[in-house]
């Protein structure tokens, strides 16, 4: 927390709390207000909402029932129907591959052959185990109640969904023998919405150095754990780029000297809203916006993989090393 005054932002000296990053960040409303805070109800909301599926999911694939046996036991029989898979088939403690796809998981052959273009949305909400949702979970109440008190839920949630969907269809380009599930994507996307927002509000910021190296450092350590085995890359650099975008759009905040000319007469108010670059960061990362998911799905409902048009992409999302190999797949 900052105990220096900032005379950019107002001289307010209060800073995120809890935050160890050092950079202001009092909650907003589409007039930046320094005492303005805004209760919190989505976010929390979507934390029940993958919660709730989860059980759903688990409710419905019935392991004791269904569960053949080639892979070992149930785990937690005690549970009943919600007894998890047996840890060779799914070591996440968590439903069937199949019951995933029937719920919503996102498949490429459903996507595009099938035209079930909705498995973009609803595999956001599903999980591959209760470790992948508690880690989701955690990551979503430490990051989205912040960002939610300080912009409202309008705009948080909106970034919250398109980082999602965006993260869901990079993901359908590279990947297309696996399924994918999971909010990674969209929790990205908050990651790069908060980026952007410190660099389109650059000025009202004390600490901003070190706030944007903590940052930056946070983002690359998630991404660099993505290229692991296993681990679906491409929803997070898909769900980090639609969110980085949208910051610039949805989380400008205008500059101190507009805000203190609401105090003045209305003939003495010369300052505008906002910086010239913010304008530009606005209409530039719209455009791109825009092209990019139209280029993204147009690509994907014609079939095209995104390896080529991009051969060494496979790094992205898996770097071979001498403990294991990775599948293109």
């Amino acid at each position: 927390m900052s105990s220096g005054r900032d005379l950019e932002s107002g001289g307010a000296s209060k800073g995120r709390a809890g935050n160890s990053s050092g950079y202001s960040a009092a909650p907003t409303n589409y007039v930046y207000d320094p005492e303005v805070h805004w209760a919190s109800w989505l976010v929390p909301l979507f934390v029940a909402v993958n919660v709730v599926v989860f059980v759903v999911a688990m409710y419905v694939n019935d392991c004791p029932r269904k569960n053949i046996g080639f892979e070992g036991d149930c785990v937690a029989r005690f549970l009943g129907r919600f007894s998890f898979q047996p840890l060779r088939e799914n070591p996440l403690f968590g439903p069937s591959s199949s019951t995933l796809t029937k719920m919503g998981a996102l498949r490429w052959d459903d996507v595009v052959n099938h035209h079930q273009g909705w498995r973009l949305v609803t595999c956001i909400w599903l999980h591959a185990g209760i470790v992948h949702l508690a880690a989701n979970v955690l990551s979503l109440v430490f990051i989205g109640i912040r960002l939610e008190q300080q912009f409202g839920f309008v705009r948080i949630g909106i970034i919250y969904l398109l980082s999602g969907f965006g993260g869901s269809v990079l993901s359908s380009l590279f990947i297309r023998n696996n399924i994918s599930v999971g909010a990674s994507g969209a929790l990205f996307g908050l990651l790069g919405a908060m980026l952007s927002e410190l660099i389109t509000n650059w000025s009202i910021y004390a600490n901003k150095a070190a706030a944007l190296f903590t940052l930056l450092f946070i983002i690359v350590i998630n991404l660099a754990i993505g290229m692991l085995p296993h681990v679906d890359n491409f929803a997070h650099i898909g769900g980090f780029l639609t969110g980085f975008l949208l910051g610039f759009i949805l989380l400008l905040r205008p500059q101190f000297g507009w805000l203190e000319q609401r105090h003045l007469s209305a003939g003495v108010r010369l300052k505008s809203k906002y910086k010239a670059y913010q304008c530009v960061l606005w209409i530039v990362s719209i455009v791109l916006l825009i092209v990019g998911l139209s280029t993204a799905l147009v690509m994907l409902f014609r079939g095209e993989s995104g390896y080529d048009h991009c051969h060494w992409c496979h790094y992205l999302t898996c770097v071979p090393t001498s403990k294991w190999k990775c599948n293109d797949n």
